[in-house]
């Protein structure tokens, strides 16, 4: 399912692993690591625990909204590029970013904010995600505190 989920697919994955957590169920270790981001993300906790309110919300960028569940996917496709070290050489950047930020954390949300340009650039121009892309942004960042 995850490999190429629906958006209501990705949404009721975040949905159902908060329950889970929330009620003390045994989770998958996937599921483990998604409610372990929700932890990290309190802001979201509302939403993820109204699915009937929150299943079918847009989120646009132009409105200022951050969209919770692309945010949270957007780390869970982080902690996998980093554990499988793909494209090959994210894992250094990583490390780099956390020294410098003395947060995992922070350092996924600045590569983050670089998986989101080589996406856009790749819908832009009709291409596939270009790693090159977010390398060279990846190596801008960290160059400041925010």
């Amino acid at each position: 399912m995850l490999f190429n989920p629906s958006r209501d697919e990705a949404r009721n994955f975040l949905f159902e692993s908060w329950r889970k957590r929330k009620a003390g169920e045994l989770l998958t270790p996937l599921e483990d690591l998604v409610a372990q981001l929700i932890d990290k993300h309190p802001e979201f906790h509302a939403v993820l625990e109204n699915p009937d309110r929150h299943q079918d919300q847009d989120y646009l960028p132009e409105h200022g909204a951050t969209n919770p569940f692309l945010h949270l996917m957007m780390h869970l496709t982080i902690e996998e590029q980093i554990s499988i070290d793909q494209p090959v050489g994210i894992r250094a950047h990583f490390t780099r970013l956390t020294r410098q930020f003395d947060s995992e954390h922070d350092a996924q949300h600045r590569m983050m904010e670089c998986l989101g340009e080589m996406i856009w650039q790749a819908q832009r121009n009709g291409t596939q995600p270009d790693a090159a892309i977010y390398f060279a942004c990846l190596a801008k960042q960290g160059t400041k505190k925010p």
